[in-house]
Order: structure tokens, then sequence, then C-alpha cells
């Protein structure tokens, strides 16, 4: 809708209706004038009405939309049930691996590390008493003491003294393992995304204590038409916008490609590897673009500058304070941000007419109304 104080048909037909007037006074005789044409009335618009031709970078390619996650992300879980008896870091924070998380409380575990504790002194006792009595039977032996079979069963007793010794060792260091687990740590280098519980919690194993992401880098899943495949190669540029972040573009690449589309809506899944060295971008906000199938620096407008209802394409200039047509020819289309590339004879710089403002003649002469406050 043209803003803009457009003179209208009355008021032109009014003007023309004095200018004729006028005219006819001065050409009738006795008047002392002389028949002049009639001009043309300025027509005013808005600027809302003109845009100007710019020359940028155009690209093109199929429209990709999704969701931000991480690239890395660990879901960090409880090993034993027991009640959390000490949190750590909070969300937002950042952790080393290996950094203490969390501590639940494991009373029946540490009893089972003590036993097995006490089953391995015993064990090793017994393996010293066996060892001993298979020595002084290899020297009663050799004096003729005793019999050859009694020096093996001394033997015997000696290796099922060891194995009670290495059975205790493994049952002290599962304990002891089972134990350690009720301790918490990073298992990798990030941020706290999400802490799912707090102290005085009573958990299970299996239950979600911490989320941990890295943020230096990002993952866009999002899907493209399989008609559109010929153009998703892996390592393939996107350029995306993200919600949140206006007037800002960022650049990713096709990591990886699902082998299999959809079943109802025919999109292909794809997921986009985006550098996040400055942790700008956030996990869980939208993004949409494009795979940059082509791009150039090109003369670009939006495409409600051309007029495509004829055979040729035309634009609407206004050169020297007048309307010109100019046919023009189109390139490149994007059709995410509604621009076009055009080529003939017009310039950078130039200034078009957009919208109902294209229906004036050409060769009237075009006011453009300076911009109001607020406008």
């Amino acid at each position: 809708m043209i803003r803009g104080r457009i003179v209208s048909r009355w008021g032109s037909l009014v003007a023309l209706g004095v200018a004729a007037a006028a005219s006819a006074a001065c050409g009738r005789p006795g008047t002392g004038g002389e028949a002049r044409p009639a001009e043309p009335a300025v027509v005013e618009i808005g600027p809302e009405n003109v845009v100007t031709v710019v020359r940028e970078e155009i690209r093109v390619g199929p429209l990709v939309s999704g969701e931000l996650r991480p690239m890395h992300e660990a879901r960090v879980r409880a090993e034993i049930g027991g009640a959390v008896l000490r949190v750590v870091p909070e969300e937002g924070q950042l952790v080393t691996k290996g950094a203490l998380l969390a501590v639940i409380e494991a009373p029946t575990q540490r009893d089972a590390v003590t036993s097995a504790q006490s089953s391995l002194r015993s064990a090793e006792q017994s393996l010293a008493v066996a060892t001993r009595e298979a020595q002084r039977a290899e020297t009663l032996l050799a004096a003729g003491a005793i019999a050859e079979r009694d020096l093996d069963l001394a033997r015997n007793a000696a290796t099922a003294a060891q194995a009670q010794v290495a059975d205790a060792r493994t049952r002290l260091i599962s304990a002891e393992k089972t134990l350690g687990d009720a301790t918490v740590r990073a298992p990798m280098t990030g941020i706290v995304s999400r802490r799912h519980v707090g102290a005085g919690d009573v958990v299970g194993p299996g239950a979600e204590l911490y989320t941990i992401i890295d943020p230096s880098s990002m993952l866009l899943e999002a899907s493209v038409p399989s008609g559109e495949l010929a153009a998703v190669k892996l390592g393939a540029p996107v350029v995306f916008e993200v919600r949140g972040y206006p007037g800002q573009t960022f650049e990713g690449h096709i990591e990886r490609i699902s082998p299999v589309a959809d079943p109802v809506t025919r999109q292909v899944p794809i997921f986009v590897d985006i550098p996040n060295s400055g942790s700008q971008l956030v996990a869980g906000l939208f993004a949409e673009g494009r795979i940059a199938r082509e791009t150039r620096m090109a003369l670009v407008v939006p495409d409600t500058a051309v007029n495509t209802a004829g055979a040729r394409p035309w634009v609407m200039r206004v050169r020297g304070d007048v309307a010109e047509r100019v046919d023009v020819t189109l390139g490149l289309r994007d059709e995410r941000t509604e621009r076009v590339e055009i080529t003939g004879a017009v310039a950078e710089g130039d200034r078009l007419l957009v919208g109902a403002a294209q229906g004036i003649s050409p060769g009237t002469p075009i006011r453009v109304r300076e911009p109001q406050p607020g406008e």
C-alpha cells in the first residue's frame, strides 16, 4: 500500500481541467496569448515506494530450518541409588573433566568394602600358613619322615589358599569401585546446562544428575526435500540466521546426511557442524537458512521492484525526477529473502518504484517525499 501522498484521480482531473481552461483562454482571439501544451502533473510518492539498486552477495540453494543443539553433550547419571549428600556446580558454570559434581550416600557399599577388606586379610593369613606347611612338608619328605602324598596335599592347600586370596582381592576391588560410584565426577570439560537434583534428593540407579555440554561447537539438525538432494553434499556450506540474533548470519558445513528419508514428509535429515568458538550461539534456538549451492556478487533488488506480467521483465526507474520504464533480465532469485538479481540498462544506486507506484506512466514527473519522523 502506498503511504505517500499520490495525486488522486479526481485531483488530477481537476488539475488537468484548470490547465486546459487556461490553455484555451490563452489561445482565444483577443486574449493576447498563444496555445501551449499542458504539462503533466507532478506525482508525489513516499520513500517506502522507492528502492535502490545495490550490489551485494546473493545466494541460492535449498532452504533448511531446524533446531540448534550442542555437538558434544554428556548426561551424567547415578550409578548407585541413595540420598544425595552434596551437589557442587550450578547451572551455567564451567567444569573440567574429573571435577566433583555430587556425592551420594552409600552406607551399604561402604560396609561391603569393609567386609571385603577383612576377607582379604583372612585369606592372606591362610595363604601364609599354607605356604609354610608346604615348605615344611618338602623338608620332611627330603628327610624321609613323610610320604610324597603328604607333600602333594600341602601344596594343594597352598594353591587353594592362593585362589582364595585372589578372589578376596577381586571382591575388594569391585566393592571399592561401587563405593567410588557414590562420588560423581564430570566426564568432560564443558558448561553445566542442567542440574536435575539437589542435596537431600533420593535417586535410583540411572537417574539423571547433570547435563554438561561443550559450547565450542553446535549442531544444526535440519531437513531438505528429497528433490533437492543434488545440492546436498558433505562439507557443503550452510548459511543461516538464528532467532534472537537479528541481522546476523552464521555459517556451518554439512557433517552428516541421513541415509533414510522421512516416510511421511519425504524430507532428508542433515546435520550441520557449526563452529561456536565465542560461545555466542545457544542450544535450543531455531535457525533457518539455506545450503549455498551458488553464490555471487550482483545487482540485487527486492522482487517487488520487478514487473514480470509482460513478455519481458521490466522496472520503473526514477531518472531525473521522471518515471522511466527499463527492460531487465533476471538472474539468481533468493526466495527466502525475496531478492532477485537483475541485469540490463540499470546501475548500482538507481532508484526503482515498487508496488502500486509501478502503475505510474512513463514520463510522469516524480517527487519523492522526505521521510517523516517515525516512518
